[in-house]
């Protein structure tokens, strides 16, 4: 559970590269050294036709695919960036690709491509420093003799890291930006959205139905609890969401004294639902991908409060595109959420761009659920699908870079220019022989 408080204090950041590689080096070594996962490894019977494991700011779970020798599919669950295409193709360039935790919108300035490049080399190193060491110790520790007892060779995890046959990425060019990808990177944004949209329960379909001026939908998501919130915060948004006309209702975990007609409290919110509503004309939201998706997926414009590493890119990349407002989360926060929800609300063009972007999304040959039950499939049937993998992983950088064809230049030229002299200084000394020969005759 996110600490509310430490991040309204900015005692933390959740968009700091190294909290997030601390938290997510830690949870990898959790998952994998828990009894459960250490009994399914010494399962001999155990077999997988392909493993799938999520992406997160660590690759120990790469390690897993030695111990059942079977292909393995990396899960991103953000835009693509260049952390995760590394993995199965290249660095792509930071010119004009941002990074994942970044809120720059292309075409950059020349301060932010510098800032662009810059954050990349230090989060590459600090991830050397800080992970790598770790992730190894992890992978012999848990891993490795899994492998071994299974009479299987042992491949380095700097090897398994690049292993991968294919990534599955959460991302659609509706919600992100259009870059080149490999063929072996699949966009399938939107995959969790059930095609059938539920029906809502009673209590809810009756507010829905009977909101004359539309229904506010307020949801922090399951890391960041409204109710954590300080009284004083919680006391001002209740105060304020009773000033709208329009119906609200906040996914909270308790229920609230004084609270407006207007305002329904839900412990529980079946938010597709929600949002699929005719009557719903906004969405307050951390800006959690899944959340905007769904938002785009059902045509809602948003306002975002992001309070965790890509949900300040989701909301800054919504706000270009549009459909959003953004608010810093704050103890103070009431008045701007007022004023930009208002902002929405008032201004028809925000409904209209998030309707755009709907058909932009849904226009696709397949759905995304059955897209990415092909590929899955499609790398099994072909053994791990090698046709699809980018040339770029067996090339070495200095090759990438022509630094050997610039070598081979540099040695021409060199010699070229040295052979010039030699023959110039023989040409030019004889020159002068002759010369005082001719004088002394």
């Amino acid at each position: 559970m996110t600490n509310i408080k430490s991040l309204m204090d900015r005692e933390i950041s959740l968009q700091d590269p190294s909290v997030l590689f601390l938290m997510f080096e830690a949870i990898g070594n959790k998952t994998v050294s828990i009894p459960a996962v250490q009994e399914l490894f010494m399962d001999k019977n155990q077999k997988f036709d392909a493993i799938v494991a999520e992406w997160m700011f660590s690759e120990l779970y790469a390690g897993i695919q030695a111990i059942y020798e079977c292909p393995m599919i990396w899960f991103s669950t953000v835009d693509p960036h260049w952390m995760v295409l590394k993995l199965i193709d290249e660095i792509p360039n930071p010119a004009y690709i941002p990074d994942c935790l970044s809120s720059d919108i292309p075409p950059f300035s020349f301060w932010q491509r510098a800032k662009e490049l810059f954050s990349m080399l230090f989060i590459q190193l600090l991830k050397y420093w800080a992970t790598y060491d770790k992730e190894q110790q992890y992978y012999e520790e848990y891993i490795v003799p899994h492998i071994r007892d299974k009479s299987k060779p042992v491949p380095s995890l700097e090897t398994l890291r690049y292993n991968a046959s294919l990534m599955l990425g959460n991302s659609h060019p509706s919600m992100g930006g259009s870059m080149k990808l490999p063929q072996n990177y699949k966009p399938i944004g939107g995959y969790h959205i059930d095609t059938n949209v539920k029906p809502l329960p009673e209590n809810l379909k009756n507010i829905m139905d009977n909101a004359k001026h539309g229904v506010i939908y307020f949801s922090m998501g399951s890391n960041l609890r409204s109710e954590n919130f300080p009284k004083e915060l919680k006391e001002g948004l209740v105060k304020m969401l009773g000033e709208f006309k329009q119906t609200v209702i906040w996914k909270f975990g308790e229920d609230l004294p004084n609270r407006p007609k207007n305002v329904h409290i839900v412990q529980w919110a079946p938010q597709p639902s929600i949002l699929a509503h005719p009557n719903c004309v906004l969405f307050i939201t951390h800006g959690g991908l899944l959340s905007t998706t769904e938002a785009i997926h059902f045509g809602v414009p948003i306002v975002g409060i992001p309070v965790f590493a890509d949900q300040f890119t989701n909301i800054e990349r919504a706000v270009n595109k549009g459909f959003a407002k953004k608010v810093t989360l704050s103890y103070t926060m009431t008045e701007e959420l007022k004023k930009q929800v208002e902002a929405i609300l008032s201004d028809p063009k925000y409904a209209a761009k998030a309707k755009e972007l709907s058909l932009i999304y849904h226009d696709r040959p397949v759905s995304p659920g059955n897209e990415l039950v092909h590929w899955v499939e499609h790398v099994i049937k072909t053994n791990g699908a090698p046709h699809l993998r980018s040339p770029a992983l067996v090339v070495p950088w200095y090759q990438k870079l022509y630094l050997d064809l610039l070598a081979v230049i540099l040695v021409v030229v060199l010699s070229i220019v040295y052979l010039l002299r030699k023959l110039y200084r023989r040409i030019f000394k004889k020159s002068i022989k002759n010369l005082g020969n001719k004088k002394n005759n």
